[in-house]
């Protein structure tokens, strides 16, 4: 290889960071992250995003109180934090939330930021209707998602702990966010009850689980958390409400939840 070629292909190269460079990378920058969320409207389309599903940007600007133009920026602000993700389709944009970490980081805030305040009986309702049902991303949380990870240890379909969460005992978990410490797996009963109910399982036994912020106690997640909320909105023994994160049992939900796993939704 002649010297010239040497140059050219050396310079070809992509440059990797030095040690140098990673060593003087600074602390995370929170307050980058909270002036993007301390603009409400911002905020709110978020909130609307919190259940995983994709809305198109009409639907944003309806629900974050501003005009379309308005919105737009708002949008793009997002976006370019590495909140939101775009998925065009046609001539529609559709936007989500940019992966389940970004649900784990709105759950953990919901935990710590201070209850708005209620101006009316709707807004009390929706509150409430947050802590009874709701999804965490693509899972069931809330006082449902509890009972229905209770019902499964209770029958013996999971093991590995008991669904409560200590906090002077815990290593790694914290609320809000994502298990570590407990080795949770579905039994063959496990395997089979959801089986029955038309779940699609994941290969593997181990589950996955969130500590809910709301109540304090385990809710499943991950692959089989998806599939069983997938499922259970499919049989439509729950319902999305027409904004935002919660969901509501049905009464064909009420009677089969009880029935089929032995959960009683308050």
């Amino acid at each position: 290889m002649s010297s010239a070629t040497a140059t050219a292909s050396h310079r070809s190269e992509p440059s990797r960071p030095s040690e140098a460079s990673d060593a003087s990378r600074g602390d995370a920058d929170l307050a980058a992250l909270g002036a993007v969320l301390a603009e409400p409207a911002r905020a709110r389309m978020l909130l609307a995003l919190g259940d995983g599903r994709a809305l198109a940007a009409s639907v944003l600007a309806s629900e974050a109180g501003v005009a379309p133009s308005t919105a737009s920026g708002h949008r793009n602000r997002l976006v370019d934090a590495g909140l939101l993700s775009v998925l065009p389709q046609g001539r529609h944009r559709y936007y989500r939330l940019a992966g389940p970490q970004v649900g784990e980081l709105l759950e953990a805030l919901s935990r710590v930021a201070p209850a708005a305040p209620v101006r009316s009986l709707r807004q009390g309702t929706q509150a409430e209707a947050l802590r009874s049902a709701r999804t965490c991303y693509d899972h069931l949380a809330g006082r449902l998602g509890v009972a229905v990870f209770g019902a499964l240890l209770d029958a013996g379909h999971v093991v590995g702990g008991d669904g409560t969460h200590d906090p002077l005992a815990a290593r790694a978990d914290r609320l809000s966010a994502p298990g570590h410490d407990i080795d949770y797996r579905l039994t063959p009963s496990g395997r089979s009850a959801l089986a029955d109910l038309g779940v699609e399982l994941p290969r593997s036994d181990a589950l996955r689980y969130c500590v809910d912020w709301s109540e304090q106690r385990h809710h499943v997640s991950g692959a089989t958390g998806r599939a069983l909320a997938a499922r259970l909105l499919e049989l439509r023994w729950i319902r999305r409400a027409d904004k935002g994160r919660a969901v509501f049992v049905t009464d064909l939900g009420r009677r089969e939840l009880a029935r089929t796993l032995g959960v009683s939704p308050a």
